[in-house]
């Protein structure tokens, strides 16, 4: 392939929607895949919907995710600007261009007339009720002359659907496509506030931009034949097309907010950024979340995706969300990383004054293996820096048995002698302990581990006591002994 640009085309109606991310993120991929160039554009001329801090959403969701664009708002670019409400008086010459070759047409109906066409009709705007309604196809030109000077009368411009025609697509992922002309309303072009319609905007832009493929969500299915009908009455080229499958709720249908909520689930990105997701894990997530790599392999770096993907093995099929996998992901990536690279993550939650770097990192070491997320990791490390000031209640009711605190005193004793303190000594210590006073290692272990963390499960202790050290150590022995008795 070459000469390869693509582009991702959000709407700042709403904050980055996990959907959203999958698509940019497939597009991101092919177009590295491919040497091409990827296009963020804004398509903002919904304004009725607008939401201001959207944009800087949709901007930090990219950014977090490792989706870097070639051009865009934010980094310019000779295709610019960027913004469609910057880009308006383009969409006019080009309105004004389909009216003036018959491809478009000027309508004036008032919203009451649309509502009685629809009742008397049971259609839509379209090649059977035009001849009914109020404009320039049936109106003398010096009447539509008259009504456009009027300022109190609103106008829009229509796409002319042709009638009785096969409008037929070939779709990378779904092969050949075909709608009949009856099933296409003459869709508004320029609406009443002078703003283009989504899909005139659309269309323009594509092609002004030179936009070789077009990679979107099926939802815009419909929207394709209007879309190509417009490239033709332009006299433009379609892009190549590619609509992806559907993310589904875990209940089934569309992952809309109401139902990911009862699911559990989020449907924004920055959700995912604030429940401490690695961006990693999301990123490799969303794009198995309909693409099959034709391998067993399921935990991929970016650069990995975009050596493997393909838009031949996008399939068709709607594709539920599985959070249980994306959990899994997420431990399989940050138990991947390094202590270093997690305390960078962590950087201004876990700093606690008087340790240096190398004592973090290995706290880090020794907690990581059982971490869901990283976020996690400060607060169950407060034991490595302080002695526990309480224990838990439910394992002190459970654990600390009459006998406890003379176990606990004995191993106390023999680590004292301990020259090397290494947790795989002290782990030998207690073992043979346990042979020497016939009892299980429970019986040790455990009121050991509360001793030392306050808690009755964690990561291996012998490894605790190690990084904290030996006069540390014995001093929590002897305050649980002193404590509890």
């Amino acid at each position: 392939m070459s000469s390869i640009r693509v582009r991702f085309a959000p709407s700042p109606t709403g904050y980055l929607h996990i959907g959203g991310l999958r698509t940019a993120l497939y597009v991101y991929l092919f177009a590295r895949k491919h040497s091409g160039q990827l296009v963020l554009r804004i398509e903002d001329t919904d304004r009725t919907r607008f939401v201001p801090d959207a944009e800087a959403d949709i901007l930090k969701g990219l950014k977090w995710s490792g989706i870097d664009y070639d051009e865009g708002p934010d980094v310019g670019g000779k295709y610019g600007p960027y913004r469609q409400s910057e880009r308006t008086e383009l969409y006019h010459k080009y309105a004004a261009q389909l009216v003036e070759n018959g491809e478009a047409y000027y309508a004036f109906d008032s919203a009451e007339d649309l509502e009685r066409m629809r009742e008397r009709t049971g259609t839509g705007y379209n090649a059977k009720t035009r001849a009914s309604m109020n404009n320039s196809l049936v109106l003398s030109s010096d009447e539509v002359n008259r009504l456009l000077e009027d300022p109190s009368v609103e106008h829009v411009i229509r796409l002319k659907v042709p009638e009785n025609q096969k409008v037929t697509f070939d779709d990378v992922c779904r092969g050949t496509i075909e709608f009949a002309t009856e099933e296409i309303d003459d869709q508004v072009l320029i609406k009443s506030d002078g703003l283009p319609t989504y899909h005139m905007a659309n269309v323009v832009d594509d092609h002004l931009m030179e936009i070789s493929h077009i990679i979107r969500g099926e939802d815009w299915l419909p929207s394709t034949p209007k879309h190509v009908l417009l490239y033709r009455a332009l006299g433009w080229e379609t892009p190549v097309l590619a609509h992806l499958p559907l993310i589904l709720s875990p209940t089934g249908g569309k992952l809309s907010k109401r139902k990911a909520e009862k699911s559990g689930i989020h449907v924004f990105v920055s959700d995912y950024i604030d429940a401490g997701y690695e961006p990693e894990a999301v990123v490799n997530f969303l794009a198995l979340l309909g693409w099959n790599p034709g391998t067993e392999q399921e935990i991929f770096t970016m650069s990995e995706l975009v050596e493997a993907f393909s838009l031949d093995r996008v399939g068709t099929s709607g594709v539920q969300f599985d959070k249980n996998k994306l959990d899994w992901i997420n431990e399989q990536v940050i138990h991947g990383l390094q202590p270093s690279d997690v305390l960078d993550r962590l950087e201004g939650t876990f700093n606690v004054e008087g340790y240096d770097r190398s004592y973090h990192e290995r706290v880090i070491e020794i907690l990581l293996p059982r971490a869901g997320k990283l976020m996690e990791i400060p607060g169950q490390a407060d034991y490595f820096f302080v002695d526990p000031s309480d224990y838990d209640e439910a394992v002190v009711a459970k654990r600390w048995k009459a006998d406890s605190a003379k176990f606990v005193r004995a191993f106390s004793e023999k680590v004292h002698a301990v020259d090397r303190w290494e947790g795989e000594r002290l782990h030998g210590v207690m073992e043979g302990l346990t042979k020497d006073l016939e009892v299980g290692f429970g019986k040790l272990i455990l009121p050991v581990r509360l001793a030392i963390t306050g808690l009755g499960s964690g990561p291996g202790i012998f490894d605790v006591m190690e990084l904290i050290g030996k006069d540390t150590t014995l001093r929590r022995l002897g305050n649980i002994i002193e404590r509890l008795g």
